[in-house]
Parts: structure tokens; sequence; C-alpha cells
């Protein structure tokens, strides 16, 4: 096999890996019905300067299903914790007990439930659009390498493996957004 073709095959497989990595990590912020330290993921504060993801500046722990605690290294950071996550439009209000933070989870509502799986599936969407363009630019390029002189047949082997990785790439996606979605409609 050309070492072009063997490159690209690689390539691809990584690429839609990393695609399928994203998702999994973006779902994680997609609250499901329980509380986890993951739902803080992205909210930072102001840290003396230096905009810092809050699991940097504190500890976040959940002892129980039902609440979030956030405690700060730095005492006087707690006021800039509470307000970024209330400016991260989470739904929650988080009550300032002097030492630490405590988030009371509400439980979703119907409805609610039904936004969270539209927002899974808006990204579990984006994760199988960037697994399509990686298909479609490793075929551009099986098809360069065919002009090259590289042999036809294995510029078509290499379309059919690429397709073969798409499916499989595609069908795992689906399969991801699967479970969290009976994991946010799970009471």
């Amino acid at each position: 096999m050309h070492e072009d073709i063997e490159f690209t095959l690689e390539e691809t497989s990584e690429g839609m890996n990393l695609a399928l990595q994203h998702l999994e990590k973006e779902l994680q912020k997609v609250r499901a019905g329980k509380a986890s330290a993951q739902m803080l993921d992205g909210v930072k504060i102001d840290y003396y300067g230096v905009m810092t993801p809050i699991d940097q500046t504190a500890n976040i722990s959940t002892p129980d299903g039902r609440q979030i605690i956030v405690q700060p290294w730095d005492k006087s950071a707690l006021g800039l914790i509470d307000k970024a996550i209330q400016a991260a439009n989470l739904g929650f209000n988080p009550k300032n007990e002097g030492e630490i933070l405590r988030i009371q989870v509400p439980p979703l509502t119907e409805e609610r439930r039904r936004d969270l799986v539209k927002k899974a599936k808006i990204e579990a969407e984006n994760a199988k659009i960037t697994i399509r363009n990686i298909r479609r630019n490793s075929n551009e390029t099986a098809r360069k390498l065919k002009k090259e002189g590289v042999p036809e047949d294995e510029c078509d082997k290499l379309e059919t493996d690429v397709q073969k990785l798409t499916d499989d790439y595609i069908a795992r996606v689906d399969k991801i957004f699967e479970i969290k979605e009976k994991d946010i409609m799970t009471v």
C-alpha cells in the first residue's frame, strides 16, 4: 500500500476519533438528572487578571445527587465564583455559606428534559458533520493521489476504507447520543 494512503487513513481515523472525544466532552456539560462537577465546566472567573476555570480555583464535590459544593482554596474568590455561576445562566442559585457555595440542583421538568435532549442532539449532529467533513477531505486527497500516479485500485480502496470508518463513527455518535438521551429522560 502506498505510504500516502496509509497516512491519509491514519489521519482520517485520528480526526474522527477527536470528533467523538469532543462530543463526549460536550455531552458531559449537558445536565442529566443528577448533580455532577462537570456541570460547572466552562464557568470561569477573573482570578487576579486571568480568566480561570473555577475547577482550578476551588474543590468541587457532589455529596449527593441533588447538590454541588464549591469550596475555593482562596476564600476571597468565593464572591467571584458565586457571580460567575449565576452569570453562566445554568439555572443554579448558589447559596454562599461563608466558606463554601452550596448549589441545590433543582429536579428537571419534563419540558427542560426535552430541551436538554434537543441540545444533546445538536451536539451529536455537529459531530456527524465534522466526521463527514473529514471523509470529504480524505476523498479529495484520494483523488489527488490518483492524479499524481498512485494506482487507481489503491485510491479506490482508500475511499472504501474511509467510508467504512465514517459509517463506524456515525454509528458510535448515534450510540453515545442514545445513551445520553436515556440518561436525560430517566427521572
